[in-house]
């Protein structure tokens, strides 16, 4: 009978409306299972050498079948769940900017926030970190090696890092109450609007306008088209990416979002308008380019709006829920995932840029050991995948002002207009932003091809 009680217990927890349901539709099985469940509770309570509480075990049950999900679904407890809560609901939640990852029991920095003590200490996308604050993370959850990074502003932590083959690496970063600028800009060469998109917060679309606005007060009819920089840029809200996406497409869907039921798709629509009116847009990528980035760089690859040039994204589409469990912490589980529009999978897959560009000073030490999501335990499946067509031949837009669908960008004409010398970079990860930059300059140049053939230079605007 105490089995019985058990089992009957877990299963009102975690799932009070949907256990009686599966016990109608014959799944008499699942039954069976939490028998076994009840049984090796009770010998684990009773016969482990030290006492267990009910609570650590029924807690530890409950993370374990959670991780063996996927990588995004966790257990919180009590504790974890108010520190998540606190940091969410503070403006001035102390972080030291870093996004991170568990990869098979390793953690991977996805990337470092731009402006964040983590950017500014050279921590780049693909460094796997051993200990925080001399404590080995391999027998931490994400929740918790996320509650160690975040601490009391003005703090420090003491990171202990690897990248590549190359020797351990010692990091002393501070801890800094403050928001991390996800919208930064500048006009390169006096015609081409730079814009870097770093991540997606409440303030994002706004920036995210006025960078379009100051760019086109700045050069005027001489103003020929953009580049968004979303390399190294880890995601953050939802919302806020679709409206990132959305700025720039005038029609048509930013993405599709699919449950678990077939029935319940979601197609996500844009809204009329076009904050660039129209202008050509060369949108960069890499491995560092994960979740909500790789939405909006989808979107503007379905759509035609822009070429993608770079390397290959995370490949990170998940959408977690956190279902609160009543005077137990959370649960956060992954619920969706969201694909392009044209229904491509991004999950465990990533995006396939339209132009290849590998960041040669950086490709033999960050790219050549970088895992993707495919490669996290138990990582989501694409039960929707299909063949991909994608190559390297670049693909021009067809919203006005840009080349019809098929056109290829025609060779270099004209000589780079790179960032003067000295310029700082807008984030301390390689040669990101800086002349020596090797993907920028491609998609400048590749951006005056586009120009050349819609008709968009400077001289044409007069």
């Amino acid at each position: 009978m105490r089995k019985s009680i058990v089992a009957i217990a877990l299963v009102m927890l975690l799932a009070p409306t949907a256990a009686l349901p599966q016990a109608k539709s014959g799944n008499s099985g699942v039954y069976e299972q939490l028998n076994l469940f009840g049984e090796a509770f009770e010998r684990i309570r009773r016969d482990a050498v030290d006492p267990v509480a009910d609570q650590r075990l029924v807690q530890t049950a409950i993370a374990g079948m959670l991780a063996g999900l996927d990588p995004h679904s966790v257990y919180l407890d009590e504790t974890q769940y108010k520190a998540l809560q606190d940091r969410t609901a503070s403006d001035n939640a102390a972080s030291t900017g870093l996004v991170v990852t568990l990869v098979k029991g390793q953690l991977e920095v996805v990337a470092p926030r731009d402006g964040s003590p983590a950017a500014k200490a050279d921590i780049k996308p693909g460094d796997f970190i051993y200990t925080i604050d001399k404590e080995p993370i391999y027998d931490l959850t994400l929740p918790e090696i996320e509650q160690r990074l975040h601490g009391k502003a003005g703090s420090k932590v003491a990171l202990i890092l690897r990248r590549g083959s190359s020797e351990l690496i010692k990091v002393t970063l501070s801890r800094v109450a403050t928001k991390f600028p996800t919208v930064t800009h500048r006009l390169e060469g006096g015609d081409i609007g730079y814009i870097r998109l770093a991540g997606f917060d409440d303030a994002t679309p706004a920036d995210l306008a006025g960078a379009v606005k100051d760019l086109q007060q700045q050069a005027g009819s001489k103003l020929i088209g953009y580049v968004l920089d979303l390399r190294n840029n880890p995601g953050g809200s939802f919302d806020m990416a679709v409206k990132a996406a959305d700025a720039f497409i005038d029609k048509g869907d930013i993405a599709t979002v699919k449950s678990r039921k077939p029935d319940q798709v979601k197609h996500i629509a844009a809204t009329p308008g076009d904050v660039a009116n129209g202008q050509p847009i060369v949108a960069l990528v890499n491995g560092g380019t994960a979740r909500e980035a790789e939405l909006v760089a989808g979107a503007l690859q379905d759509s035609k709006r822009a070429v993608l040039i770079g390397s290959k994204t995370f490949g990170s589409s998940a959408i977690e829920t956190l279902i609160p469990l009543a005077g137990n912490g959370a649960i956060e589980l992954t619920t969706a995932r969201f694909l392009t529009p044209s229904g491509r999978p991004i999950q465990g897959k990533g995006l396939e840029p339209d132009l290849i560009v590998s960041p040669l000073k950086l490709q033999k030490v960050v790219q050549a050991d970088r895992l993707r999501e495919a490669d996290l335990p138990g990582a989501l499946k694409n039960p929707d995948a299909q063949p991909t067509t994608t190559g390297a031949t670049t693909t021009g837009a067809t919203t006005t002002g840009a080349p019809p669908a098929g056109t290829k960008v025609p060779p270099k004409t004209t000589t780079t207009a790179s960032p003067p010398k000295g310029t700082q970079p807008t984030v301390a990860s390689g040669d990101i932003g800086t002349s020596s930059d090797e993907q920028l300059s491609e998609a400048i140049d590749v951006l005056r091809g586009l120009a050349v053939v819609s008709g968009r230079t400077a001289s044409a605007a007069h």
